[in-house]
């Protein structure tokens, strides 16, 4: 059965430097068994299946994949798959559309040309054990005391967030997939003025990798929602961030990914960027 599809490149404005999604715009009928096999076959980092939803409120439901597994939420895939429903035509109930998913109903708002999903509550937070510290530290090739800040970033994936002192240290990390095996590990150091400078955007304020289990061992998101948000909520929460900035991902791997993080008075995070359609078309599942 032919179904309409998109890849949308996500927190970018220009095409295939972001992180893409693959988007099935109509995953009625599908077993999970045949989501699955479909993700793994696009050997992209997420596909997602637009579903009708079921929950009062929501305009839709997704699932989420990633390769191997089926994900409770995912940020850079809530960000492409609501637009894609919106270039498809889709009509949000009100103001803000509601993405319903594994984690609950998750609001995103229309700012400009960006679109930004309100953070999900983290499921765990606090430092993380000391053994756990020291075996990030031995994975990604630093000392312990070069992990200046550390915290849980669990908000679906089980995200390690770690902080080290410069973007010239998270850029040279070289992680080894043996000792990381089967964690969700995000590292991230605020910019140096330099750095910032480089950019001729003052906003943007971190430099941030994210590395996970995937096909063939440990793999690198090139752009992450999910751990932004965490580590948006985590970072202002303790007073090592502005209420407002911008995160830039994926310059290890030749992308230039930005995510905007902001703390509303509310005290809600919320994390957008820009999205491109890169391909539009059907599949047939």
């Amino acid at each position: 059965m032919k179904r309409s599809f998109a890849q949308v490149d996500v927190f970018t404005a220009t095409p295939y430097l972001g992180n893409p999604v693959a988007v099935v715009l109509d995953g009625t009928g599908l077993s999970t068994e045949a989501m699955q096999a479909f993700t793994d076959w696009t050997h992209l980092s997420e596909a997602t299946f637009v579903l009708p939803p079921t929950q009062s409120g929501a305009d839709y439901a997704l699932r989420i994949f990633c390769p191997g597994r089926e994900l409770p939420f995912a940020g850079h895939p809530t960000l492409g798959s609501c637009h894609a429903w919106l270039d498809a035509g889709g009509m949000p109930q009100g103001a803000e559309v509601v993405q319903e998913c594994a984690v609950g109903l998750v609001r995103i708002r229309r700012d400009g040309q960006r679109l930004a999903f309100a953070a999900p509550p983290l499921r765990r937070s606090g430092p993380l054990p000391e053994d756990e510290v020291l075996r990030i530290a031995q994975g990604l090739g630093l000392a312990r005391q070069e992990i200046l800040h550390h915290a849980w970033c669990d908000n679906g994936p089980q995200w390690r967030g770690v902080m080290l002192a410069s973007a010239q240290q998270v850029l040279a990390i070289q992680p080894n997939a043996q000792i990381l095996a089967g964690m969700e590990v995000g590292v991230v150091a605020p910019l140096d003025q330099a750095s910032q400078q480089s950019t001729n955007s003052p906003a943007e304020a971190f430099e941030v990798r994210a590395f996970f289990p995937g096909h063939g061992g440990l793999t690198e998101d090139p752009v992450t929602g999910s751990l932004n948000a965490a580590l948006g909520q985590w970072l202002i929460g303790a007073g090592l961030a502005p209420a407002h900035y911008v995160a830039r991902q994926g310059t290890a791997l030749g992308r230039a990914g930005r995510v905007h993080v902001q703390c509303d008075a509310q005290g809600q995070v919320w994390v957008g960027g820009e999205s491109v359609v890169c391909i539009q078309g059907h599949v047939t599942l």
